[in-house]
């Protein structure tokens, strides 16, 4: 067996099994949106990087209310969701350059998600031949660029696109 150095990872392998609630609901708590890494906030829903990634720029676009099935949503709620989607997409184009997305929510457990109980949309740039023989062979999918880089560049753009048009 063979070691990947992700000292990173420390913190929130030594804290599984004691995180009591929704970690979603808890970054949405958050006063410092660079700690919690909420890129947008909305009327009813908010824009946060994923911690661990399968790309740069994945990110989720998660409702406000505590919600678990897609169908409990409202008409609002909904529309914000993918209205966000929408308006997302054209800052991941801009910013990372991808030649593509994999858009999708899992719903339930069995299903892959790891969060049943707080729905989100999960947006992922893509590029032809991102995934390379260190998934295939040592089970490891490397993120060339940090977190706070990523946050720094969307953030970033959302607040020079989005702010552009609002005026």
């Amino acid at each position: 067996m063979e070691n990947l150095w992700a000292p990173w990872r420390g913190k929130y392998v030594a804290n599984v099994g004691k995180i009591k609630g929704c970690f979603l609901c808890q970054h949405l708590k958050l006063k410092d949106t660079r700690k919690s890494l909420i890129l947008y906030k909305g009327k009813h829903s908010f824009i946060i990087l994923n911690k661990f990634p399968y790309n740069n720029g994945h990110l989720m676009i998660v409702p406000i209310k505590h919600i678990k099935n897609l169908e409990d949503l409202g008409d609002e709620e909904l529309n914000e969701i993918f209205l966000l989607a929408r308006r997302i997409i054209p800052i991941l184009k801009k910013v990372y350059h991808p030649q593509g997305f994999n858009i999708g929510m899992n719903l339930g457990v069995c299903a892959g998600t790891s969060v049943a109980e707080h729905m989100h949309l999960h947006i992922v740039p893509r590029w032809e031949g991102d995934t390379n023989y260190m998934p295939v062979i040592g089970g490891t999918k490397i993120i060339p660029e940090s977190l706070e880089e990523s946050y720094r560049k969307i953030k970033s753009e959302i607040q020079n696109s989005w702010n552009k048009k609002s005026k």
